[in-house]
């Protein structure tokens, strides 16, 4: 086999790679909601409506739990919205006198 022949089997041989960008998805956190013996029921039906677009189903779902289990999960979001949807619930329930409790855990 000439040089040259044999030099252009070796080249076909060859894998060519590109680089290639990955980007992980940012972590996800649960915004958590607390049992307590002061809110009311109805109040946290509405939060989890107004707050978290939940239906009146979804959100009667949600508060069954807290109530039964003592936590439920109201949404999964980044950090930052996570943490904005905690101060702004904790805020509007402490303005409508109610201890409602949230917290952010990551998955």
């Amino acid at each position: 086999m000439s040089d040259e022949k044999k030099r252009a089997w070796e080249d076909e041989g060859d894998l060519a790679l590109d680089r290639i960008q990955r980007t992980d998805k940012p972590r996800q956190y649960k915004v958590i909601l607390h049992n307590d013996h002061y809110t009311t029921m109805e109040f946290v039906v509405m939060v989890l409506m107004r707050f978290f677009q939940k239906s009146e189903t979804e959100a009667m779902h949600v508060m069954l739990t807290v109530h039964r289990k003592g936590t439920g999960v109201a949404g999964v979001y980044s950090k930052d919205v996570a943490e904005t949807k905690v101060h702004e619930v904790t805020e509007f329930s402490q303005e409508n006198g109610m201890p409602l409790r949230l917290t952010t855990e990551s998955t």
